[in-house]
């Protein structure tokens, strides 16, 4: 009964945010919701520039992200000394704990202005703006992540590897990384789905430009960013039921997500002998 009703209220959330986005569903198609511009003044309230400024910024952080985690993880498993190795987790520990809005306002007084003086392009809210503390933010959540499959790596695995004469660079680039590579890309999927889902960082730092983006120096507007824009809109105008529909899309892309990463977990316990 308890796994029901746990099931039924994520449900029952996607089914509310389905209902208020109604009004969009029967005035446009869907294809011209997700992939139409936005243009209120003109009839037209298409989410595909937000939804590729917030792809866009979640991949590219991602990528950003990915190896800074997977150094720091593999200093945090062994390669660096323990005098190290320890104080580097309990500071990834506790960056876990910062609140999204200290990276906003680092990169609003800090960020911004540089970018702004190195490229002499624009205001310096862009998506490079957003993508450097969105990394930031999703890098010490990677790295536990990453750390905890290098420790499930079996010790005897590691011992043959020690007896084949490899050190400890040569062990952990071509055995612990292998063998964790299901625990990298579920820590992956996870990093990918809170980094498609902030709100702060995008609504403060790239600009919230309703456009498509031509570049990481150009102003966009995220799913979230929007959803936060808008959220004052009149109640009965498609604006306001524009943000439901951003809703959904984020529901059903983080929803995703979780359960590759599910997926994957399953798949390691599977792999995992007894």
């Amino acid at each position: 009964m308890a796994t029901i009703f746990a099931a039924a209220i994520p449900l029952s959330i996607l089914l509310f945010m389905a209902a208020l986005a109604r009004p969009l569903f029967t005035s446009f198609s869907t294809a011209d919701l997700l992939t139409g511009v936005w243009n209120p003044i003109h009839g037209s309230y298409g989410i595909f520039p937000m939804l590729t400024a917030s792809l866009l910024l979640a991949f590219t952080s991602l990528a950003v992200a990915f190896p800074v985690s997977l150094g720091c993880a593999g200093l945090i498993f062994g390669l660096a000394p323990p005098m190290v190795a320890k104080p580097l987790r309990c500071l990834v520990q506790l960056m876990t704990g910062f609140p999204t809005v200290v990276y906003g306002f680092v990169g609003v007084f800090v960020l911004v202005p540089a970018v702004r003086d190195l490229f002499e392009e624009g205001s310096g809210r862009c998506l490079l703006s957003a993508l450097v503390p969105l990394s930031l933010m999703i890098t010490p959540t990677m790295t536990l992540f990453f750390s905890d499959a290098f420790a499930a790596v079996p010790q005897q695995t590691l011992l043959a590897s020690a007896a084949c004469g490899a050190d400890r660079v040569q062990s952990f680039s071509w055995v612990v990384i292998p063998c964790a590579k299901k625990g990298l890309a579920a820590g992956t999927v996870l990093s990918f789905g809170r980094a498609l889902g902030d709100t702060l960082i995008a609504l403060m730092l790239a600009g919230n430009a309703a456009q498509m983006p031509a570049s990481l120096l150009a102003s966009a507007r995220t799913l979230t960013a929007h959803i936060a824009l808008v959220i004052a809109a009149d109640f009965h105008s498609l604006e306001f039921a524009s943000i439901f529909l951003c809703g959904v899309v984020l529901y059903v892309l983080t929803t995703g997500a979780a359960l590759c990463a599910w997926k994957i977990r399953v798949g390691m316990e599977r792999d995992t002998p007894s």
